[in-house]
């Protein structure tokens, strides 16, 4: 194994504009009062022009240094609360655009940890050199109040080996959300916009639902492709609200418009379910956790609906996974079968990462495993946010060699390839 080095830190300077929300007070504790976001908008409304003008003016400039198009921002969040948090209201630009500010927050969304990567290859490949892959990396950052989002970066793996990430961009964009007419009336989806030409790692996606407020985590990417040839990049990932945990889906042709659902179904209340890249004899199959020991197998007629009638494919052995095994994201499609990445939990709650091997037909066969851990937390790697750690969401395969994004405690990610004739002779 080639460990990389590449370091993906936390960077607190990198910020994004989010919607702010003013909590209200119990109406028992200031009856007649009226809503707190009315009263807020109705404090800026009464401003005269001069105390008006040096307000926003002192705003934008304040923010015009780490974002980009600010007053289209502000523009955008005054029409999200018009007629919804305050009284509809047809005002002046200027009260329009500090309404808006008031109702908006910075957040700095990787401050404390950037970690849990998934890979997949880039869905444009124009202008890369021959027997090279461009690439998208998801990550999971943390920032304030422990709350996770989804950020993205991109780069090169190189015919040798080599591998390259882009720098991120200099700032960071919150996509336009709609939320997608039809479903569930008291649960719908989202639909995110990002630019078109926009370089991916400044787009930051966080939670928008009342199910996401506490984070959206570790999202599993796959490409894949349909029976009709038609592809799609899906990413599983869990949503947070502080009191309960589900499984939400993201998807997406472009990465510049996304779809982000609820999965429906008994089976889509646990965590680290990880989509096949294909369907298996005409039904999409997942591989997931149901219980807290064991890594099953799911098919479903529906990417969204997930019943129960699973069947465990891989289970503990080794003492490095005694306490439980997971998947490191979606099974990847070699000649050989169906290889998946795992994670085992073992002594003193430590998680390494191995290799199994499926059945290519009967993914419910397992044919191989690794007997020793793949990549285990270092003397040198060991502490951070959450020490003892090694973990992934998803791995690829480029020219017979796997290319394996980690993260170390919970706090940075890095990178290891291996061939994969040599992790098939390493399995028994």
């Amino acid at each position: 194994m080639t460990h990389l080095p590449i370091m993906l830190r936390p960077d607190p300077s990198r910020v994004v504009i989010r919607p702010f929300v003013p909590a209200d007070d119990p109406p028992a504790l200031v009856p007649k009062r009226g809503p707190r976001a009315q009263r807020i908008a109705d404090r800026v409304l009464a401003l005269d022009d001069a105390g008006l003008q040096t307000e926003l003016d002192n705003v934008t400039a304040n923010l015009a240094d780490r974002h980009r198009d600010v007053e289209h921002v502000l523009q955008r969040r005054f029409h999200e609360v018009n007629g919804l948090l305050i009284d509809h209201c047809s005002i002046k630009r200027a009260q329009a655009l500090l309404i808006g500010a008031y109702f908006s927050e910075e957040y700095a969304f990787e401050a404390a940890a950037l970690f849990n990567p998934s890979i997949v290859a880039h869905p444009d490949q124009a202008g890369v050199p021959a027997g090279a892959l461009r690439f998208v990396l998801s990550l999971r950052g943390v920032g304030e109040g422990h709350v996770s989002s989804v950020t993205f970066r991109t780069g090169i793996c190189g015919p040798d080996g080599a591998l390259t990430v882009d720098p991120a961009g200099p700032m960071a964009i919150a996509p336009r959300i709609e939320n997608i007419p039809g479903g569930v009336p008291d649960d719908p989806g989202v639909r995110l916009f990002g630019e078109a030409g926009q370089d991916l790692s400044e787009l930051v996606i966080f939670p928008m639902t009342i199910h996401q407020r506490h984070g959206i985590e570790d999202m599993r990417l796959v490409r894949f492709v349909d029976d009709d040839g038609n592809v799609s990049y899906f990413g599983t990932y869990t949503a947070f609200s502080g009191q309960a945990i589900r499984q939400e889906l993201l998807r997406t042709t472009d990465f510049v418009t996304f779809e982000l659902n609820a999965l429906r179904g008994e089976a889509a209340n646990g965590k680290g379910m990880a989509l096949f890249p294909r369907r298996i004899d005409g039904r999409y199959a997942m591989l997931g956790r149901q219980d807290h020991e064991n890594i099953w197998l799911l098919t479903s007629t529906d990417p969204y609906d997930w019943q129960n009638g699973s069947k465990i494919v891989v289970e503990p052995r080794w003492p490095w996974e005694f306490v439980q095994i997971g998947n490191g994201g979606s099974p990847i499609e070699i000649e050989e079968g169906w290889l998946v990445v795992t994670h085992g939990v073992g002594a003193v709650r430590n998680y390494c990462l191995g290799v199994c091997l499926l059945d290519r037909n009967d993914p419910s066969k397992l044919l191989a495993r690794m007997t020793r851990p793949l990549i285990q937390p270092s003397a040198e790697q060991r502490y951070g946010y959450v020490p003892n750690v090694a973990y992934t969401c998803g791995a690829m395969v480029h020219d017979r060699t796997l290319v394996l994004p980690y993260a170390v405690a919970d706090s940075f990610t890095t990178f290891a390839t291996v061939p994969i004739d040599l992790l098939l002779a390493a399995m028994e």
